[in-house]
């Protein structure tokens, strides 16, 4: 994604959501519990496709990207923290994306040469996600080229040959020894500043790599070399790789390879309700494409964790973001990204882009704390968990069956974004839909995150009559 597309200026949001108050305070301290900030976040020992503590306590991620939060001056991180942070923290969230390139590049005036103060500022970055209990994914690169394309947001001159730096195009950056060797010596900065620091959650190499304008297999040989330079420097986090908008046909293939790589942890995988994508399911309902990422990398039956890291909303092509975005005051799009991926096997919720475009502007905080509630007290590796889909008239059903609990999310299929936000339909209350889960004498609880609330239901011969509710409901069945 491009996030200067997406940067404005936007109304401080307090912690208090005007549709749906925040989570709260007590009920965040659940999820920020000070002595598991000493903790690194792995991969479970239990179950490799989700991720723990060192302590073994499980960790689901909530939160969405930051990927370039204000950088200027002491009163830029006041109003990260005042608007963007401690909202975040209050409603359960734990875990933001953030770029170490663009406003927080330290390589900026020649290549080789790094910016002691924005690294300090980097580092005052570290200590807030300390202060609020949020782990951050630290990716270390974004640029595609040198200069050649009209994009200066993902340039790199300073790289050229002509400006001092060691290629003579992009590939001859990543190829050759000199270019490789540029790009270790930035992680060797990089450890030398932060060390192993377990607000970390993990490392990622590349932003959208695909996308760099370079041969696949080269792309696959450099990443898998770096994903190694990582796993050196940071023995206790997790080394991850990112392409590019699961969009289009041709990346069935790229993305199946980069799940493969060697020393690959996290399998991560982007995907956007796009107008003008080539895929129609881009086009179609948030929760549909979302489950359908997540459920196409599990498909591979590699046993690690995969994660919905980047989603949202679009213009066609990703020329901007998505213009019913203003009219999202309740969030469904959000909603929609961060329930369905987990539903369907994912080690967390989706992560949302439009931060400052979306997120911030509509004060959509409160959707973190629904989905922090609806899984409060999960221990998704202790559960072993097993995806599966009910077909259902008027509901996407996707469930979670566990060893001593079974989750389902229900998802009115005939309000999506296109009925509620461009046709301007309001949500239809469902009253008597009835789901056959094969359930007899367990206890059922329906927890309805629109409203905020917990309630208690019933199963008669397997089929549980669902309480009356709007757009989506969650079923808990223990």
């Amino acid at each position: 994604m491009n996030p200067k597309l997406h940067r404005r200026e936007f109304l401080a949001c307090s912690g208090a959501a005007a549709l749906g108050c925040c989570v709260p305070k007590l009920f965040a301290q659940e999820f920020t519990v000070a002595g598991d900030l000493t903790e690194f976040v792995r991969i479970s020992k239990r179950d490799p496709r989700y991720f723990e503590l060192t302590n073994g306590k499980p960790y689901i991620p909530i939160g969405l990207n930051m990927i370039n939060p204000p950088n200027g001056d002491d009163d830029d991180l006041t109003r990260l923290e005042s608007d963007w942070l401690r909202p975040l923290s209050e409603n359960g969230g734990n875990f933001i994306r953030i770029w170490m390139s663009l406003d927080y590049e330290i390589e900026r005036e020649r290549a080789g040469n790094f910016d002691q103060k924005r690294t300090e500022r980097l580092a005052k970055l570290l200590a807030l996600g300390k202060k609020y209990g949020i782990r951050m994914k630290l990716c270390t690169e974004n640029f595609r080229h040198l200069g050649e394309w009209p994009q200066w947001w993902t340039a790199r001159p300073i790289y050229k040959k002509e400006n001092g730096g060691p290629a003579e195009n992009i590939r001859d950056f990543f190829t050759s020894e000199a270019g490789r060797a540029l790009y270790k010596k930035k992680l060797d900065w990089f450890a030398e500043h932060f060390g192993s620091d377990p607000i970390v959650f993990g490392w990622e190499l590349w932003n959208e790599m695909d996308c760099v304008g370079m041969p696949l297999e080269d792309i696959l040989t450099w990443s898998t070399e770096m994903l190694g330079e990582l796993r050196r420097r940071w023995p206790e986090h997790m080394a991850m790789q990112s392409f590019g908008s699961y969009d289009r046909d041709e990346k069935t293939e790229r993305y199946r390879k980069l799940c493969e790589l060697p020393g690959n942890d996290v399998l991560q995988v982007h995907r956007y309700l796009d107008l003008g994508a080539q895929q129609e399911i881009c086009r179609g309902p948030v929760a549909a494409l979302a489950a359908d990422a997540v459920s196409i990398l599990l498909a591979l039956k590699i046993p690690k964790p995969v994660m919905l890291a980047e989603a949202g909303a679009v213009e066609p092509n990703h020329s901007g973001p998505f213009k019913l975005y203003a009219k999202d005051k309740a969030g469904i799009i959000l909603h929609d990204v961060l329930f369905a991926p987990f539903f369907v096997g994912a080690a967390g919720p989706g992560h949302c882009w439009h931060w400052d475009s979306y997120v911030a502007p509509n004060n959509l905080w409160f959707q973190f704390g629904r989905f922090a509630a609806a899984v409060d007290g999960l221990d998704p590796p202790a559960e072993n968990f097993q995806p599966f889909e009910l077909d259902h008239e008027r509901l996407f059903v996707f469930g979670l069956k566990g060893k001593t609990k079974t989750m389902v999310w229900s998802r009115d299929k005939q309000n999506t974004w296109k009925t509620e936000l461009e046709e301007e339909k309001e949500p239809e209350t469902l009253t008597d839909l009835i789901l056959d889960l094969g359930t007899k004498g367990q206890r059922v609880r329906f927890y309805d995150p629109w409203e905020n609330r917990w309630m208690d239901g019933k199963a008669d011969d397997g089929k549980i009559v669902l309480p009356s509710f709007r757009r989506s409901l969650v079923v808990k069945i223990s």
